[in-house]
């Protein structure tokens, strides 16, 4: 363990007792410090721990997935030790599986956008799963130097039992867009921990799609620590029978004048389908002049699924530019399908116009092309699956 693993860990760890303010998490490199879960701790209650617990051995041993990259003009592609300065400067784990991704990998893959570089095209990173029902884990870093602006899509796909940590590090003037998308084979289990700092006068764009696998579990912390900052974080999920899709979030204001934005969708169907949404903002004492909002949406669309649904914002100071949140969760709007179908269009056909309307603001905002156009298939191929769902 580097000296300076060791440091973080001293400045941001801190000590408690049952569930704490988000902005009071406890942090560690080391897997000791976090005792095994039994479910009941406030990260775990909404997690069908039953189903992962090879995950808290600490052991991951089970073969890493494939990763292929495909570079833009002024992106850098290198697989690293785990002795890389580079590694684990963005904060430490703050749960017991992100604190055994960390001790367990053996080599990452690091991204760097050169400074001032602005490739036109998005650099492409396939991590595709080997297989095996022992958890392995695998280790990304994407740096965008000095006033670079790039897009990197990271796409998931194959069968997996994978733990894994990102690390994002978006260096003043910068402007990056990071999209991931989690399209896994049945029986996958996807546990990761995104971690990001935004510099001065950057900006961040973290974009999370969730539509397969088992259990997938997305906990994105991003850090505004310089002033003029801004995170926009767009989040979409389309969970079937029998899944889990968790999306727990932190984004933590610390520096003055800086703007955060959150909107994720997510539509349900089929038997304990089961989609968990938390939405976690911290303005601190230091962070006048703060803008956030976070927006939470879900629409089920069949009886027997489950979407749980919680905002919390902490505030420090008063001196805000804005602060809020909403969240809703509604059944499929029969009178609206009545609506439709009285105008002659099929029930099919009346199910992808309210779906596809209820995902369309969000896809456009998303912005990048191969990507919205795989999502516009993907919820055509989902909701033509609804009808042997409601049967």
């Amino acid at each position: 363990m580097k000296t300076d693993h060791s440091r973080a860990v001293a400045d941001g760890a801190h000590s408690h007792a049952g569930p704490e303010p988000a902005g009071q998490r406890f942090t560690s490199f080391e897997l000791s410090d976090f005792p095994l879960p039994t479910g009941r701790e406030e990260e775990w209650r909404f997690s069908p721990a039953h189903r992962f617990q090879k995950f808290f051995s600490g052991e991951l041993a089970g073969p890493a997935p494939t990763v292929g990259v495909e570079t833009a003009p002024g992106v850098t592609s290198e697989q690293v030790g785990r002795d890389d300065e580079r590694l684990g400067r963005i904060g430490a784990p703050v749960d017991r599986v992100a604190a055994a991704a960390w001790n367990a990998f053996t080599e990452a893959t690091v991204l760097t956008v050169g400074a001032k570089q602005t490739p036109e095209q998005p650099t492409s990173v396939t991590i595709t799963g080997a297989g095996g029902n022992e958890p392995g884990t695998n280790h990304l870093v994407i740096v965008a130097e000095e006033h670079s602006q790039a897009t990197v899509v990271v796409n998931h796909a194959g069968s997996a039992q994978l733990a894994q940590t990102v690390e994002v590090d978006v260096r003043d003037g910068a402007q990056l867009t990071l999209v991931t998308l989690q399209e896994w084979d049945e029986g996958s289990v996807h546990l990761s921990a995104h971690r990001a700092r935004v510099g001065r006068d950057a900006k961040l764009r973290h974009v999370v799609v969730t539509l397969g696998g088992d259990v997938v579990r997305i906990t994105p912390d991003a850090v505004l620590a310089e002033p003029g900052g801004e995170v926009e974080g767009l989040g979409l999920y389309f969970t079937d029978a029998a899944q889990h899709q968790e999306h727990r979030l932190l984004i933590d204001h610390v520096a003055p004048n800086c703007i955060s934005r959150v909107t994720y969708k997510g539509a349900l169907q089929g038997k304990d389908a089961h989609a968990v949404w938390i939405g976690d903002v911290v303005i601190r004492s230091t962070a006048e002049g703060t803008d956030t909002y976070e927006l939470n949406r879900n629409l089920v669309l069949t009886e027997g699924a489950r979407a749980d649904s919680v905002p919390n914002l902490e505030i420090e100071t008063g001196e805000i530019e804005g602060a809020g949140h909403a969240s809703a969760t509604g059944r499929f709007d029969d009178e609206q399908m009545f609506y439709l179908r009285a105008r002659g269009i099929p029930e099919l056909e009346a199910r992808r116009l309210v779906v596809s309307g209820f995902f369309a603001e969000l896809i456009n905002q998303i912005a990048v092309p191969s990507v919205t156009d795989r999502l516009t298939q993907a919820i055509e191929e989902e909701i033509r699956h609804t009808e042997a769902v409601s049967a």
